[in-house]
């Protein structure tokens, strides 16, 4: 691979049509020794891994893994040289699957893209047959790229909770980690399904930024712990979506309303909690662990022509917090594993 100058503006060429007959530019992260070298290097079709279907990647979006991966001593990326880049939004230019057609456009997330394969910061990839989720109805590839990783999970996230019950009107709907990428999500989301919607963040200065994604209500993560010297809380949540774990998702688990449930999905706040067994046998709770790397591809494709269905497309341009190319990616990586990223940052690998 050899070192190669990218443009970081926003613009840029449109798609080529067609598979390149020559190099393409990649994002490329390598571990060389105790440190990590990241920076915009050509590739060619050699480079990608198997699979059978080639996609020209129009939009990629920045995620927290993405920024993991630039770190020594990771335990995201699973190989090295690595394209980060773990939800990518294209036009295939090559199949070997009848069922995709060349010209189509589709989405591809999760799995092993960016973490143990080359992902969607690269002008193109190569993905699986059974990876790739057509661009529904009425969703552009902008905005599904705006929706991404985040939005899938967030989108899953209410989805489980709708199959175990939840619906508009049952009561209020607690968010928590509310001004992440998945929480600020999930508050969109809910808030275009007609959902009461109380956003809880740790930031108390994104509350105009929450009221403005649908929250009817911004609370403090100290304010999730009533009674702390009860075994259980009042009865508050009508259901919830968890993005922080910890004692946040213990705070959750006993303030649920009687048969409610709680999609977690994040870890921020630690990966284990404590708490007594009594909200999910005296109040029947249930706790709904969200996964979206091996969710099986029948689910993604019916979640994502949900997605279509839910949200205004203004709601999702909301989101955007900005667009880069290539070039431009590596203080954005450090930005996003700072906290300094609200909203999504969209990659345009041809720009």
């Amino acid at each position: 691979m050899t070192p190669h100058p990218s443009s970081t503006g926003a613009g840029g060429a449109e798609p080529q049509a067609g598979a390149p007959d020559g190099p393409f530019d990649a994002f490329v992260v390598t571990a060389v020794d105790d440190r990590v070298e990241a920076g915009v290097s050509a590739l060619t079709l050699d480079d990608l891994p198997p699979g059978e279907v080639l996609v020209a990647v129009d939009w990629s979006a920045v995620n927290y893994k993405d920024g993991m991966v630039t770190r020594p001593g990771n335990r995201v990326a699973r190989i090295s040289p690595l394209v980060p880049g773990v939800d990518l939004v294209g036009t295939v230019v090559a199949s070997e699957d009848p069922a995709v057609a060349v010209g189509s456009e589709v989405i591809a997330h999760g799995y092993d893209l960016g973490v143990a394969r080359h992902g969607g910061f690269a002008r193109y990839a190569r993905v699986p047959a059974g990876w790739v989720v057509p661009l529904p109805t009425g969703l552009t590839a902008r905005r599904a790229a705006a929706l991404g990783t985040a939005g899938f999970t967030a989108a899953l996230s209410l989805h489980r909770l709708e199959h175990h019950g939840l619906c508009p009107g049952t009561g209020p709907l607690l968010v928590t980690g509310a001004s992440g990428g998945v929480g600020g999500m999930a508050v969109a989301l809910a808030a275009a399904r007609g959902y009461e919607v109380v956003a809880s963040t740790g930031r108390p200065a994104e509350r105009d930024y929450l009221v403005g994604l649908g929250a009817s209500e911004v609370i403090g993560r100290e304010d999730l712990v009533i009674a702390p010297e009860r075994t259980l809380g009042p009865e508050l949540w009508a259901g919830a979506v968890d993005c922080v774990g910890g004692t946040t998702l213990a705070a959750v688990l006993r303030t649920l309303r009687y048969g409610a449930a709680v999609a977690a999905s994040g870890l921020t706040g630690g990966n284990t909690f404590e708490m007594s067994v009594y909200p999910f046998i005296v109040r029947s709770v249930a706790l709904l662990g969200i996964d979206t790397v091996r969710t099986p591809v029948e689910e993604r494709r019916t979640v994502w022509s949900e997605l279509a269905d839910w949200v205004p497309g203004d709601v999702v341009d909301a989101l955007v917090d900005g667009e880069v190319g290539l070039g431009g990616l590596a203080p954005v990586l450090e930005d996003i594993l700072a906290g300094r990223v609200r909203g999504r940052m969209l990659v345009r690998p041809g720009a």
